[in-house]
């Protein structure tokens, strides 16, 4: 890994990714903190990046992916209580319920 100074990775930074492009890495410092690493970026099967952890997460069972096609009216449709019922009168009207 090579270690940089901002000024010199600015200055170089074609460089730099040229090294990067290979397979290298980059650690770059302000005065003496790392504060970024280049890396190369790891290939998810056609740079599909986000179609790819959507797909991930899908089969984790941590999303559901909409059906394509238009929206059903009735959600663009107002709720039972109007366009101008807000969550907080629907809090109020659940706990007066509840008594």
């Amino acid at each position: 890994m090579k270690i940089v100074k901002i000024a010199d990775a600015k200055a170089h930074l074609s460089r730099y990714l040229d090294h990067v492009r290979r397979g290298g890495r980059v650690r770059i410092l302000d005065r003496s903190t790392p504060v970024a690493d280049l890396v190369p970026v790891e290939a998810d099967g056609g740079g599909e990046g986000d179609e790819a952890l959507l797909a991930m997460q899908e089969r984790r069972g941590l999303v559901r992916r909409g059906k394509r096609g238009p929206m059903p009216k009735e959600l663009l449709q107002a709720g039972p209580g109007g366009p101008r019922a807000g969550v907080l009168d629907a809090l109020l009207a659940e706990r007066r319920e509840s008594r």
